[in-house]
């Protein structure tokens, strides 16, 4: 297969799986709003540009599939069918079918494998009961192909599939025009084979009413040949003005007609010339199409060139929906200025890997100017510093995306397990625009699956427990986004029963996570649901309660540089709060040293930096907190946690940091001042490594490791609740000697 044809290939794929999804979106919305008329085309609209992609390829199981549901969609759009939830059940099912036939068909060239095929076969049954089809109606034991070929016969007024049809019926005056309607039958073989022809003779009149020179004779002609339309309609020129002639394309050309149509340039075309350009329409057609149209515009009423073209029987109706939806494409670009290229997500990790070592290379370049201690060099180069600064900052927003697109996907979740459980559960999104690496957004998905699937099965009440409790009979899940010091939080919240403390650590004990004398705060009783293991479901179920899942999410999350906590209150609701770096790829850093080693702090998180007084330095000698104006700082000294061999300095400054609300020092030797940073992750060997998130190379090839500051906060912040309450144990046991 040529590269050129596998892009194309792989450019359907995505194509089907972005219209898939706003197929999804439009028929979530028509279970509140069955009469949207406009959600209902854009399901249509999906559909149909689904099945003449995968025609243009070749991909017949897709096209003979989403047939059908194109078919019921069409009865829906032409108010022959009320749209109800049996019917949307049956498209939601159809749609996560036809995705995994596109997957399939462009993935693999084998024939469709049993399961699939068993699937196809039971969804074209049940589209075909919404339709208002019997089982009898349909061969329930043959072949998918069969059945819909069956179906586009049913569709198919008087053509032959494979075969051009000719609806021809002469004009009373031609045999006094001097012209045989046999001889231009005989040329038609000689462009083609004539596979089948019907006289048609009901226009003939009595005998006695007969006129010898007048002809009443009309022909359907089913011609197999490799000529044009334009062709065919030329065999004709001589007596076209006093017959009637239609010239249906086979039904294996209408697929080619829609991709010429989608090829055909973005302009803003008239109708009828995209039809002629796209050779769907002859010119003659279309002025006589043209003609009649004025005719009826001048009495009064007026009447769309498409709809009078498929009335006619000259066009096809797919194929005239197919340019209208071109034509109003291009007029939105047009008037929107709307420009966009699609970029392969290798290349676009090319690029970013590419800057990243730009970045390394002109760090190396600005410490030498440095050295050199030639200002003009300096200058230049503080200008190149600039520029890729810049280039970096451009190329990281080309990674960056709305978190929307993710959190959408969770409404069909909703209603599905929501259903499945017997659950009345609401899905509220806020704040769907917040935008993140798409790395980072490719790999949250699964994690936030597993919380969403959790709060509906074990937090969420059943309607009775609710209505016992007083609350509304409807629960309600929130997913929510937003930025907050460097980082993007995403919360999972649920309005129901919460966590029971008691039961988790009553269930960590008979584990063995906990020992028997151990203290926790409500926060770390809390994040027990994360240890491997643990489930206080009182029951299995297909959602959860086997105690797996929890501990991965965990572990996805740390995986990704972020972390993850928990409020809950009885009988209010939980909230599950992940926190995660915006791109794992390149960040702005601030550089401390500690003897000869370098570290990289984020500088989203970096506060304010505080020289440590002499006082200070005396007093923490035996603690582990300072009071900055006022205010407790808990701190971690780097020279203590990374066991650096010389104890006594002369000057030690504190870094002060922030994350998830908390404030805490870092005390180091020397601050270096600002950097841009590369990330380049640890080995598996290093994986275990607590406060250290990644490493970067330096200007001077040195290797410096970036600090996980939200493990060094919490680090700080347990040595002060540690320190505090070893000072009141003390003081209370002198109390009770005294």
């Amino acid at each position: 297969m040529s590269d050129e044809m596998e892009a194309a290939k792989q450019g359907f794929q995505i194509e089907a799986e972005e219209l898939l999804e706003d197929m999804e979106e439009a028929l979530l919305h028509l279970e509140n709003e069955p009469d949207d008329m406009d959600s209902v085309n854009a399901v249509f609209r999906a559909a149909h540009t689904i099945k003449g992609t995968a025609g243009v390829f070749g991909f017949d199981d897709v096209v003979t599939f989403t047939h059908v549901a194109e078919s019921l969609l069409d009865m829906i759009r032409d108010e022959e069918i009320k749209i109800n939830n049996e019917i949307i059940a049956a498209l939601l099912q159809s749609g996560d079918h036809m995705a995994a036939l596109v997957n399939f068909v462009v993935e693999s060239d084998d024939a469709l494998p049993a399961d699939l095929l068993k699937t196809s076969k039971e969804l074209i049954q049940v589209l075909n009961e919404c339709m208002g089809k019997s089982s009898e109606s349909v061969a329930s034991d043959s072949e998918v192909v069969e059945v819909v070929e069956q179906i586009e016969r049913d569709n198919t007024v008087g053509a032959d599939n494979d075969n051009w049809h000719i609806s021809l019926r002469f004009g009373l005056e031609v045999l006094k025009s001097g012209m045989d309607p046999q001889s231009f039958i005989k040329y038609l073989k000689r462009i083609g084979t004539i596979v089948s022809i019907n006289t048609l003779v009901e226009n003939i009149p009595l005998l006695e009413d007969m006129d010898a020179e007048e002809c009443y004779l009309g022909f359907e002609i089913g011609l197999d040949t490799e000529e044009s339309k334009e062709s065919i309609e030329s065999v004709f020129d001589f007596v076209r003005e006093d017959c009637q002639i239609r010239i249906l394309p086979p039904n294996s050309l209408i697929s080619e007609y829609l991709a010429l149509i989608q090829e055909l340039p973005e302009e803003d075309t008239m109708l009828g010339e995209m039809l002629v350009k796209s050779k769907v329409l002859t010119a003659k057609e279309l002025q006589g199409a043209l003609n009649a149209q004025k005719v009826i515009s001048d009495s009064g009423n007026v009447k769309p060139l498409g709809e009078m073209l498929v009335d006619a029987g000259v066009v096809d109706k797919n194929v005239v929906e197919a340019a209208v939806e071109k034509q109003q494409t291009v007029r939105r670009i047009k008037k929107g200025d709307v420009k966009s290229v699609r970029v392969d997500a290798d290349k676009l990790d090319a690029l970013i890997n590419l800057v990243g070592e730009l970045v390394i290379a002109n760090s190396s370049s600005f410490l030498l100017a440095e050295r050199s201690e030639n200002p003009e060099l300096m200058e230049a180069n503080s200008i190149t510093a600039r520029l890729v600064e810049e280039i970096r900052d451009s190329a990281l927003r080309l990674r960056m995306v709305q978190i929307g697109a993710t959190f959408t996907k969770f409404q069909r979740v909703v209603r599905d397990v929501s259903r499945d459980l017997g659950k009345n559960i609401e899905l509220t999104i806020i704040g769907a625009e917040t935008e993140l690496d798409k790395t980072v957004v490719e790999k949250i998905g699964d994690p936030l699956m597993h919380l969403v699937r959790n709060s509906m099965d074990h937090g969420i009440e059943t309607p009775e427990e609710r209505q016992q409790k007083s609350k509304s009979l409807q629960g309600n899940l929130k997913l929510s986004a937003y930025h907050d010091s460097g980082s993007i939080v995403i919360e999972v919240t649920d309005d129901g029963k919460g966590l029971d403390k008691e039961k988790l650590i009553s269930k960590a004990l008979e584990k063995g996570l906990i020992k028997e004398n151990q203290t926790l705060t409500d926060s770390e009783a809390y994040r027990l649901i994360f240890e491997a293991g643990l489930s206080t479901a009182k029951e299995v179920t297909n959602i959860s309660g086997r105690g797996v899942g929890m501990d991965v999410v965990r572990r996805n999350i740390e995986a990704l540089r972020g972390t993850i906590d928990v409020e809950s209150e009885i009988d209010v609701g939980t909230t599950i709060s992940i926190r995660l770096p915006l791109t794992l790829a390149i960040i702005d850093g601030f550089l401390v040293g500690v003897e000869k080693a370098s570290y990289v702090i984020p500088l989203d998180m970096v506060i304010e930096c505080v020289e440590l007084s002499e006082e200070d330095r005396v007093a923490s000698m035996d603690r582990n907190y300072i009071s900055l104006r006022g205010e407790v700082l808990p701190f971690i000294r780097l020279r203590e946690m990374f066991a650096h061999e010389t104890d006594s300095v002369t000057r030690e400054n504190i870094v002060v940091v922030q994350y998830a609300g908390r404030k805490a020092g870092i005390v180091v030797d020397e601050l270096l001042g600002e950097l841009q940073t590369v990330i380049k992750p640890l080995g598996k060997i290093f994986s275990q490594l607590s406060g250290i998130s990644g490493s970067t190379i330096l200007g001077s090839g040195d290797v410096a490791v970036i600090l996980d500051v939200a493990a060094l906060v919490n680090r700080a912040a347990n040595q002060e609740s540690s320190a505090m309450l070893t000072t009141s144990s003390e003081a209370a046991l002198q109390l009770t000697s005294n």
